[in-house]
Parts: C-alpha cells; structure tokens; sequence
C-alpha cells in the first residue's frame, strides 16, 4: 500500500498546501490543557483567547460550558484536538445551587422570570427524597435552550423567537445527586455526577415540579469530566505552552498498549493490524504507544482478527507529492 494511498495529503487539487495551524518560525505544539473557566465567557471564547496565548489556530474544546457556568473544559492543542471526541462522551460532574419556588426562561438565574410558586418553607429531607426519582437511568426532555438540532434548527435559535417545538425525550443516568442546606430559604446546594448530554438545567426544573412548583439554577460550575479535574486545570491568563500537556492523557480512559518498533511505520500509514501482533481482545479503543510511551494511534475493533485504526498522530517518513518533499499530516486510517 502506498502512502498517498493509505495517509492522503493535504495538498489541494490546485497544488497548494493548506495554511499553517501554527505562525511560521513558531513550532507546531501537539498536547491537552485543563481550564478553568471562568463566567461570562463562551467555550468559543475561551478557544479563541487560547489560540492567541498558544500562538496555533489548531484548538478545540472537549465539551461546552454555558457562558454563566465555571469550571472544567478541556482544550485539545494540534494533532491532539482530534483525541478530543473520547473526552466528549466521558461522564460529567457539576455542583451549584438549585432556587425553588422561582421558574426562568431559561431555566437557570440568567433567564427572565416566568413564574412564582407558593412552595412554603422545603425541608433539605422532603428536596432529598424527592430527588431519589432523578437517581438512575431516566428520561430527560431537552431544555428549549439548548443546541440540539431538530429539522436542522437550533433549539435555543427557537427560543430566542419565543416558538417552542415538542423534542423528545433522551435517556440519561444520573449516578450522584446530593443535596445540601444553606443559609437561604428553599436554596439548596447539589453535587450531581452524570452522563455525557445530561442538562443539569433540566434536572433543577424538574425537581422544582416534583415538588409541586418551579426551580431554577444558579452557579453551576463543572468540578470533573471524567478524570480531568480542577486539580489538574489553570486559570486562561495561566495558559501558556508550558500548561499544555502530552496527548497521551486525553485518552487515559483507553487500554493503553505498547508496541515494537517494527509496528510503528505500519501505523503511521494507517494500516490494519492482526490482533495477534498487539495482543489485543474484546471492542476497544485502545491507546497504541510506542515503547518509550509516545502515543502513537488509537485502535478499534474492525473484524474478529483485526483492528483498525480510528485516528493516526504518529507521522509517517516524507514522501513525495507532486514533485516536492511534504511531510504527511496524520489522519483517519481507513
């Protein structure tokens, strides 16, 4: 298999290769940082100012945070931004304060008042055992805020026009859901742990109409997604190059196997591999590594004897392309 044939190049069918993700004379930087971020802010936002302080156009984030919420969200830098989709998917958790007996538009405090409850004086035992029914696997309706796409339609672009459409209903599970006192009457503060594409939103509103009224969310801050946690994170006016650190532990989640030299050429053309030769079993992914502990790929089950490669970072030896040396730029072995 050749390796144009295997590992495209990025040059386009006019002969020209595709900009730089990074300045010339600046050093391309292949890694994941932890932010912690603040409010006010998008996740675009925070992308866009890490472009400036990393001096690279190549950064993604490993799932969104509303402008009003602080806390974890994951930066994938480089070739490492394509790592990102086994950091999307991973479990969440967030901690906040939940308002009883007020509705918003928005369902948390930056929305306009819809409703007032007479919900008298909650007991934190009457909140907790009625939080009981939201422990588990459940079905949550999608706030009209939120990105979903229904008949290629943003919900929250709905919203703004005041429509209102029916969305389904989406199976979540909610692992943790504590709930605490303060100081304040019928504010209660929470620890949720939760599946990828819960709205914790939707989990306070509903809690409010269990209990026979209305609820709203207020200072909702992601403490972990997965084993990314604050622990870990800066500050954005913290980030620079030194933050950033090796792709490999955006897939710490994975079965992380090491593997010969003689395989590492094979994997970087994107190759099928006999799963004999890494001693692999059962569906994966699994983070491939060279045996200094580089990350070279991640694998996935294609057949019963095979597996096959879902992305490639390790670059393969320059080839040439249309006349002139180019160094292959890694991608989805197919």
């Amino acid at each position: 298999m050749s390796v144009t044939a295997a590992f495209p190049s990025k040059v386009s069918e006019m002969g020209r290769r595709p900009k730089r993700a990074t300045p010339p004379g600046v050093a391309e930087i292949d890694g994941f940082v932890v932010i912690d971020k603040p409010s006010g802010m998008t996740s675009h936002d925070v992308v866009g100012q890490a472009r400036r302080a990393l001096n690279t156009r190549r950064i993604g984030h490993g799932g969104t945070l509303d402008p009003g919420a602080t806390g974890v969200l994951v930066l994938g830098v480089g070739r490492a931004t394509r790592l990102l989709r086994y950091v999307s998917d991973l479990s969440k958790s967030y901690e906040g304060e939940i308002v009883f007996g007020v509705s918003t538009s928005t369902l948390d405090d930056e929305g306009e008042v819809v409703e007032r409850y007479l919900m008298g004086a909650l007991s934190i035992e009457t909140v907790r055992e009625a939080a009981l029914a939201f422990v588990g696997t459940i079905e949550q309706v999608p706030p009209m805020v939120s990105a979903i796409k229904i008949d290629g339609n943003r919900l929250y672009d709905l919203a703004r026009q005041g429509i209102e459409v029916d969305r389904a209903a989406r199976s979540i599970t909610v692992t943790k859901f504590e709930l605490e006192p303060t100081t304040e009457t019928n504010v209660v503060r929470f620890a949720v742990d939760c599946s990828s594409g819960t709205y914790v939103r939707s989990l306070a509103a509903d809690l409010g109409t269990a209990l026979g009224g209305g609820a709203h969310l207020r200072h909702l801050r992601r403490t972990a997604i997965g084993n990314f946690g604050l622990t870990e994170s800066c500050k954005l006016d913290e980030l620079s190059r030194a933050t950033v650190q090796p792709a490999i532990g955006l897939v710490r989640a994975l079965t992380e196997i090491r593997v010969g030299e003689e395989l590492v050429d094979e994997i970087a053309h994107g190759k099928v591999l006999d799963r004999r030769l890494v001693e692999v079993a059962g569906a994966g992914p699994w983070a491939l590594c060279s045996v200094a502990g580089e990350l070279l790929a991640v694998y996935e089950a294609w057949t019963t004897e095979r597996i096959k490669p879902s992305v490639v970072l390790v670059q393969p030896i320059s080839a040439e392309v249309n006349g002139s040396p180019v160094t292959e730029q890694s991608g989805d072995g197919r």
